[in-house]
């Protein structure tokens, strides 16, 4: 046997070498995980701990929302400012219009108080309101990632800016303005297309919450 052949090399003579066959502070058959799978377990994480997604995708999500908030919102406002400018000109001071014989008729009135008209003589009770939910949801649009959401919220924030224009702008004025209510179905309060548009988006809101759904699109369960 020649001195080559009988040397034979130790796990002394590999540094990089450890008992378990495995290279220093990693497992054996253990693959080390590349930049973009660890920054992918790290957005991971972060979700687990209830933080807003964050990515391209994400960002493009939300902006795709508030478009269709704001959309919402400036349909319904467009629709109840026609149908008020043309109830003013063309219907006010005159006889009511029957639509469904007596069932619905349009009936131009001014109306001090909220929808419906509640809370008459509150009118700057009202205005304020109106103003602060036009604030929060503004705030809830920053995380706002959730079609069925934009949607309640651009209705809630296109009906109050229409009966908030009117409280602004219409006489007597400061903030006092009387909101212009026109559909009068039979046994029921006067309304406007506002009021419609605020209604059908928090009956939409309490739908989405009962239901768990959040406005940054995940769905929460109790136990």
């Amino acid at each position: 046997m020649t001195e080559a052949e009988r040397t034979i090399t130790t796990p002394e003579e590999t540094p990089d070498a450890t008992p378990d066959g495995g290279q220093d502070g990693v497992e054996p058959g253990a693959v080390e995980p590349s930049g973009q799978a660890a920054a992918a377990a790290d957005g991971t994480e972060r979700a687990a701990e209830g933080d807003e997604p964050a990515g391209p995708q994400a960002v493009s999500r939300r902006r795709r929302r508030i478009v269709t908030l704001i959309g919402v919102a400036a349909l319904a406002y467009l629709l109840d400012l026609l149908s008020k400018i043309w109830v003013v000109t063309s219907l006010e001071n005159h006889e009511p219009v029957n639509v469904l014989g007596h069932y619905l008729r349009l009936d131009a009135i001014r109306n001090a108080g909220a929808a419906f008209g509640m809370g008459q003589g509150m009118t700057i009770v009202f205005t304020v309101i109106a103003a602060g939910v036009i604030v929060v949801i503004a705030r809830l649009s920053r995380r706002l990632h959730s079609l069925p959401w934009a949607v309640a919220l651009g209705l809630l924030l296109g009906g109050a800016f229409g009966n908030l224009t009117d409280r602004v702008f219409r006489a007597p004025g400061g903030f006092q303005g009387r909101v212009v209510d026109f559909i009068a179905p039979e046994h029921f309060a006067v309304f406007n297309l506002a009021d419609s548009a605020i209604c059908c988006g928090g009956a939409l809101i309490v739908l989405l919450s009962f239901r768990g759904i959040d406005p940054d699109g995940t769905v929460h369960r109790e136990d």
